[in-house]
């Protein structure tokens, strides 16, 4: 078997006021308007980026809460300049489900619900001028019924819509429609559980093509299962059906899937991580992963990662803890490279309390897999991470993205007394994860609303966009422009 190489951050625990460094760097601020949103769910954000990149490389386009009743939605350049700035009304009983973009246009996808009924509709932003062009009511649902959802595509030129059709409380279907980026619906389609039995959870993944991929976690949270859906209206081809086992019984102990994530990465391909868990005891066992090659009809299985003694005794030693078992672990984000080096990030994060109450995330667990799916390397990267309930999860966790082999890593963190964005960099091949790196924005620390990860987005490798709060005597939020030399 492939040695498993192990690389452990030691450079922002003990050795963090000495290795962290400023980088060569030029940055640009400008105001920025932005009111906190309150949501339902503090871990289950319905949109968690907020500043989208443009394909042309020109700028972005962000969306921005103003008020209880607006959202702004704008366009800049890449040096900052506002070209146009569009207003939203939100009527009440109204939120936000989606934001994303074509080449044409920004999407913003709207939940209505009132005792009559619900919806989701899309209103469409014009990117040359930002022009509000006509709604469109993309499907519409009892108001009994669950909350109907709406998947985009990568590059904005599909929308998926569909609504749940329950029996007894279980899914039985998904009735959907599909749109194209003129908003003409391209199809109708139903998707069938009724040979799944009880205990799955259904989501579905949208290809730039319009392919449509079913995920499920089923057979009693033990297997993960995917089916393809053509694209084009009345295909002749089959849906095609691939599943992984998870869990099980082994050695008289009952595992099953405590968390799993599904990405479809630039290769074309999905791709699923499964933290897997002691039914009886709730302790996580391991890390499992799985390639879905559909051309191919077959999996690619990685060989398990578990989560032994001896890996509970280097999470202690990197983040200093004395903890007896792996607690509140949850799969993050899953990176692919150039050379098709998989990378998966799980996080620790937590609340201390009630609703009022600050938040945390702690480490990272990072694991990297070669072409192959095979496991290469991993390592632990401590951070220590408070945000007030104001921030909730927008203030803490990490963003990342990947340049050919290369991974950047951005955190709010606190090192050696400057409180401040950090980037690592890691290579996705190797594992080898540099030093954290001084953005020199000198973010506030007053537990006050400091940091919006929102709204952080990578326009290259070397300009990175996000929004902060200097440390001085201001309330005031900038919209910075870091270019790194």
């Amino acid at each position: 078997m492939r040695r498993f190489v192990v690389a452990l951050a030691l450079v922002a625990a003990g050795l963090a006021g000495t290795s962290q460094r400023a980088l060569a760097q030029k940055v640009k601020s400008v105001p920025f308007s932005y009111l906190p949103e309150q949501g339902e769910d503090r871990y289950n954000q319905r949109v968690p980026r907020k500043t989208l990149a443009l394909a042309d490389g020109s700028g972005f386009v962000i969306l921005a809460h103003q008020s209880g009743s607006t959202y702004n939605v704008e366009r800049y350049t890449s040096d900052l300049k506002k070209q146009w700035s569009t207003t939203l009304p939100i009527a009440p009983g109204e939120t936000v489900e989606a934001f994303g973009r074509s080449a044409e246009q920004a999407w913003v996808v709207l939940h209505h619900a009132d005792e009559s009924g619900q919806n989701l509709t899309v209103q469409p932003v014009g990117l040359a001028g930002g022009q509000k062009g006509a709604p469109v009511v993309l499907v519409s649902a009892a108001a009994t019924e669950r909350r109907p959802a709406v998947r985009l595509s990568p590059d904005g030129t599909r929308l998926l819509a569909y609504r749940y059709e329950t029996s007894d409380a279980q899914i039985r279907s998904l009735v959907g429609t599909l749109y194209d980026q003129k908003l003409t619906k391209i199809l109708d389609r139903t998707y069938d559980f009724r040979d799944q039995g009880e205990f799955f959870s259904p989501n579905i993944l949208l290809a730039n093509d319009g392919t449509q991929y079913v995920t499920v976690i089923g057979d009693r949270m033990r297997r993960l299962t995917v089916r393809r859906y053509a694209a084009a209206p009345g295909a002749a081809a089959p849906v095609a059906v691939l599943g992984a086992p998870m869990g099980g019984v082994f050695e008289g102990q009952p595992i099953t899937i405590r968390d799993a994530k599904f990405s479809l990465l630039p290769d074309g391909q999905l791709y699923a991580a499964a933290l897997c868990a002691n039914y009886n005891t709730g302790e996580l066992t391991s890390l499992k992963a799985v390639r879905f090659d559909f051309e191919s009809n077959r999996l690619k299985m990685a060989p398990e990662l578990p989560f032994s003694a001896a890996y509970l005794a280097e999470a202690n030693k990197a983040t200093g803890a004395q903890a007896k078992r792996l607690e509140d672990i949850y799969l993050a984000d899953m990176l692919l490279s150039e050379d098709k080096n998989l990378v998966i990030i799980a996080e620790r994060h937590f609340e201390e309390g009630g609703p009022d109450q600050p938040v945390h995330a702690r480490e990272l667990h990072v694991f990297g897999y070669g072409s192959f799916v095979a496991p290469a390397w991993h390592l632990i990267l401590p951070k220590d991470q408070v945000a007030p309930a104001v921030d909730s999860y927008t203030g803490i966790g990490f963003r990342a993205a990947v340049f050919g082999e290369q991974v950047q890593l951005l955190t709010l963190e606190t090192i050696g007394g400057k409180s401040d964005l950090y980037l690592r960099h890691l290579q996705a091949r190797t594992g080898v994860l540099g030093p954290p790196q001084r953005l020199k924005l000198n973010v506030a620390n007053d537990q006050q609303l400091a940091y919006v990860k929102d709204f952080t987005a990578w326009l290259g490798p070397k300009e990175i966009i996000g929004v902060s709060r200097p440390s001085k005597k201001s309330a005031a939020l900038q919209l910075n422009d870091v270019k790194l030399k």
